[in-house]
């Protein structure tokens, strides 16, 4: 029985953060427990029946500590249903089409088994810090292209799925 499903994340700016909260909070309102933690804060997935796992795209690379978390539990999320997210496009491309996961994102999606996984607009704004954020952000490249629509519905899918394997699983049972 799916009970609590853990969704992870790595962010430098924040904007991966929100995403994560998003998708819990469609959780909590499908009627799943949900807990969003940073992925270097978590080291134990025994009480969670799902996880997400999200990282920001950064020269086309997810963040470290997503990469780290899937290192770090490989065997443990092999056991779970999986799905990833990335965030990252500054333009509106993720809203408008799917966009496939980076080869890096990819490579962990086939080692692990997950079951899915989402591209998701970025957000890059003024209180970035670091050279290149502050470039682009002057550059005019910067903005906030998250569809949290998109995201809402995404996440729904994810509960739909695993509403779908408790009532085989239940059926299986009796």
């Amino acid at each position: 029985m799916i009970e609590r499903v853990l969704v992870v994340y790595g962010t430098k700016y924040g904007s991966t953060q929100e995403i994560a909260q998003s998708i819990g909070d469609t959780f909590r309102k499908e009627g799943l427990a949900a807990d969003v933690r940073r992925a270097a804060d978590v080291r134990d997935l025994r009480p969670y029946g799902a996880v997400v796992v999200g990282g920001g795209l950064y020269a086309n690379r997810w963040h470290r500590d997503a990469r780290r978390f899937t290192r770090r539990h490989r065997r443990a999320l092999k056991e779970h249903p999986l799905w990833l997210f990335s965030s990252g496009p500054l333009d509106p491309s993720a809203a408008e089409r799917e966009i496939p996961p980076v080869p890096g994102v990819r490579r962990i999606a086939d080692r692990l088994g997950a079951r899915g996984h989402a591209t998701f607009g970025g957000r890059l704004d003024g209180t970035a810090n670091g050279r290149l954020a502050r470039m682009i952000v002057k550059s005019g490249k910067g903005g906030d292209f998250r569809d949290f629509e998109q995201i809402a519905a995404w996440a729904s899918g994810i509960a739909a799925a695993l509403a779908g394997e408790e009532v085989r699983h239940r059926e299986t049972r009796e």
